[in-house]
C-alpha cells in the first residue's frame, strides 16, 4: 500500500475530513492535498508526519477507535512502499552536502559510478531515491576517495569530515570514514547556505524598500561640510567617524565621479554600534541618490557563511543597477588589515594588524596632489579585480540578449530552477491567447512574441550538442486559485503579471511534455513544490549562473565568482509549506 492510500484508508474508517486533520496537525491544506494526492510523502520525524500521526490519533480516540493510536498509524505508514527511509533522506542531504562543499565534477561522477546524469539530479532534488543506499553511498565514497588526493583537497574534507588530515591520508581510509559518513546524520548543512541570499532576492522588493526608508524623500543637502583638508583617526571609534566623514565629504561635493571602494576590516565591532550602521546606509544611500555609480571591491577571502550575509545586505543597493561589485582572487590577507575607498571629492586610507583592529590608523584627505594619487591605487585595485557579477536591468537589455546568444556555441551543460513554465516550449497560438486575455497591448504582444521566438532558437541552438534540464514546480489547487503562475518575461523586463488560467498552464505543460519528446537532449522534472515566486535560476556547469528576478525590479545577475556559483549550481530548492 502507499502512503497516500494509507491516509484515505484513515479518513474513511474514521469518517474524518482534510480540513479537521489540517486543523489538528498543524499541516498546511496545500500540503495535504500533496500527500492524499500522492504528489509528496513527508518524511519520518518531520514536524508534518508527527502532526499527522498525532492527529490521527486524537480523532479515533474521540470516535471510539483506542486501537488506532498515534504510534500505531506511525507504524502504518512507515511500512508503506513509498515512504521514504530516514537513512535514504540523510544520504540525500549529506551527498548534496559533499558536492556544494568540495565541488565535485558530476559529469566525472556519473562516468566513474556509472550513474546516468538525469538518474543524479533526480536522486539530489529528492524526486528518486537509491534502490540500494549503502551500494549508492560506497560508489560515491569510492570516487571521492580517489579524487581527493592533493593536500588542500585532503584538508577540505577532513574538515568536512570532522577528523584530522593526517587520518585519512590512506585511501581505504578515507573511503570507509566517507561511507559512514554519508549514511549518518549530520549537524550542520551547508547546502542551504545559499538559501538565505536567494529567498531574500526573491522577497526583495525595491519599491516597498524605497517606502520603508524614505529614499524619494530624501534631498541632498548642499550646504559646505567642514572637513580640514587631511587629518589622521585612530582606533575603532574613530574609524566609524572616518567612514561617515568620508560620505559626507563625497555627497557634498560637486564631483560626479565614480566611487572605488575596498576594505578587508572586520565589520563586526563596528556592526555592535546600533547607530553606525544606521548612519552608513543613510549615507550610501545620499551617494545613490545623487546618482554616482560605486565601484565596489568585496572581500570574499572569509566563510561561505560570512561571505553570503555580507552580500545579502548589499542587495538593496544591487537592486539600484548604480553598484559594480568585484572582488579579487588573490586578496593578500595574511597579518596586514587594509582599507581604501575614494571618490572625486575625497579618498580615505587605513591600516591595521589582524586581531588588532581598535589599533588602525586611518587618512582622509581632499588634497588635490593626495586625492590623484589614491585615485590611481584605486584603478589600479580595480584593474586587478574580477567582475563578482553581471547585473543587467532594462537599460543593458541588449547586452543580455548577446551574452546569452554567445554563449550558445559554448559547451557544457544547462540546467534552470524555475517558478514556472519556460517560455521557450511554448506554442506561438497558445502564448498570443495567454496574451490577449489578460490584455496586453498590442507593441507589447508582438515584442514579447519576438523574446519568446529568441529563446526557442536559443535553447535549439544548445540542444543540437548538449543537454537542458529544467525544474518546474508543482502548484496545488489552493495555491493555483490564490497566486496563479505567470509568464516568465523577465528578459522582456516586463513588471506586470500575465497569469495563466489553469487550462492555459495545463496547455502549456503539455506542450512541454511534447518538446521534452521531440528534442532527446531536453529533460524536465516536476520538483516538489514552488521554492521561488519571483526568480529563475538558469546555470550553465562550471561558467556561470544567472539569477533573474521578474519584477520589483526586473534583473538579471550573472555570477562567475568560483564558490558563489558552485554553491548555486549545486544549489537544492527547498521544500516549503504554503499556506
Amino acid at each position: 500500500m502507499k502512503f497516500c492510500q494509507q491516509l484515505s484508508e484513515y479518513l474513511r474508517q474514521l469518517s474524518c475530513t482534510g480540513k479537521e486533520l489540517c486543523a489538528l496537525s498543524g499541516i498546511s491544506a496545500a500540503s495535504f492535498s500533496r500527500y492524499k494526492n500522492g504528489e509528496r510523502v513527508p518524511e519520518l520525524g518531520t514536524p508534518a508526519f508527527e502532526g499527522l500521526c498525532r492527529a490521527l490519533g486524537e480523532i479515533a480516540a474521540q470516535r471510539g477507535r483506542p486501537d488506532l493510536t498515534a504510534d500505531a498509524a506511525r507504524s502504518a505508514f512507515a511500512a508503506c512502499e513509498d515512504f521514504v527511509a530516514t537513512d535514504k533522506e540523510q544520504l540525500r542531504r549529506n551527498f548534496n552536502t559533499l558536492v556544494s562543499a568540495l565541488g565535485l565534477n558530476l559529469t566525472r561522477l556519473c562516468q566513474y559510478t556509472n550513474y546516468d546524469p538525469s538518474t543524479i539530479f533526480r536522486i539530489r532534488s529528492g524526486s528518486r531515491r537509491p534502490a540500494d543506499s549503502r551500494q549508492f553511498a560506497g560508489a560515491v565514497a569510492s570516487f571521492v576517495a580517489r579524487e581527493a588526493a592533493s593536500p588542500r583537497e585532503l584538508e577540505a574534507l577532513a574538515e568536512l569530515l570532522g577528523c584530522p588530515a593526517k587520518e585519512i591520508t590512506d585511501l581505504s581510509a578515507r573511503y570507509t570514514r566517507l561511507c559512514s559518513w554519508l549514511m549518518q546524520e549530520q549537524t550542520t548543512r551547508s547546502e542551504g547556505d545559499i538559501t538565505g541570499f536567494l529567498s531574500k532576492l526573491d522577497g526583495f522588493d525595491l519599491n516597498e524598500y524605497i517606502k520603508a526608508i524614505h529614499f524619494d524623500e530624501l534631498k541632498v543637502p548642499s550646504m559646505p561640510f567642514q572637513l580640514p583638508t587631511a587629518r589622521y583617526y585612530y582606533g575603532l571609534g574613530e574609524m566609524m567617524d572616518s567612514e561617515l566623514d568620508f560620505l559626507k565629504a563625497t555627497v557634498l561635493s560637486r564631483s560626479m565621479d565614480p566611487v572605488t571602494m575596498y576594505s578587508d576590516m572586520p565589520m563586526g565591532e563596528m556592526a555592535r554600534d546600533p547607530e553606525f550602521p544606521k548612519k552608513w546606509m543613510f549615507g550610501m544611500a545620499m551617494m545613490l541618490k545623487k546618482g554616482l555609480h560605486l565601484n565596489q571591491i568585496h572581500n570574499l577571502d572569509r566563510s561561505f557563511e560570512e561571505m553570503m550575509l555580507g552580500l545579502e545586505s548589499w542587495i538593496p543597493m544591487y537592486m539600484t543597477g548604480q553598484i559594480s561589485p568585484y572582488y579579487l582572487k588573490n586578496a593578500a590577507g595574511g597579518p596586514f588589515l587594509h582599507l581604501l575607498k575614494v571618490s572625486g571629492a575625497a579618498a580615505l586610507s587605513g591600516e591595521a594588524i589582524a586581531g588588532h583592529h581598535g589599533e588602525g590608523r586611518y587618512y582622509l584627505t581632499k588634497n588635490k596632489r593626495e586625492l590623484d594619487h589614491y585615485a590611481r591605487r584605486a584603478r589600479a585595485l580595480l584593474e586587478s579585480a574580477y567582475p563578482l557579477m553581471d547585473i543587467y536591468r532594462s537599460d543593458r537589455e541588449s547586452e543580455r540578449s548577446t551574452f546569452l546568444l554567445a554563449d550558445t556555441q559554448k559547451p557544457g551543460p544547462r540546467r534552470s530552477i524555475l517558478s514556472t513554465l519556460p517560455l521557450y516550449t511554448i506554442s506561438e497560438g497558445l502564448l498570443e491567447r495567454i496574451l490577449a486575455r489578460n490584455g496586453v497591448d498590442a507593441a507589447q504582444i508582438q515584442r514579447i512574441k519576438r523574446y519568446a521566438a529568441a529563446q526557442r532558437q536559443r535553447v535549439l541552438t544548445i540542444l543540437a550538442e548538449e543537454t537542458v534540464e529544467d525544474e518546474i514546480p508543482v502548484f496545488a489547487p489552493e495555491e493555483f486559485r490564490e497566486k496563479p503562475p505567470v509568464l516568465e518575461l523577465s528578459g522582456v523586463f516586463c513588471e506586470t503579471d500575465v497569469p495563466y488560467s489553469r487550462e492555459e498552464y495545463a496547455a502549456h505543460l503539455s506542450e512541454t511534455k511534447a518538446f521534452a519528446a521531440q528534442y532527446p537532449n531536453y529533460r524536465w522534472e516536476m520538483s516538489g513544490s514552488q521554492a521561488f515566486r519571483n526568480l529563475q535560476i538558469l546555470i550553465h556547469q562550471g561558467r556561470w549562473v544567472m539569477v533573474s528576478k521578474g519584477k520589483a525590479p526586473a534583473i538579471h545577475f550573472v555570477i562567475r565568482h568560483p564558490k558563489l556559483r558552485s554553491a548555486i549550481e549545486n544549489f537544492i530548492p527547498p521544500i516549503t509549506e504554503h499556506e
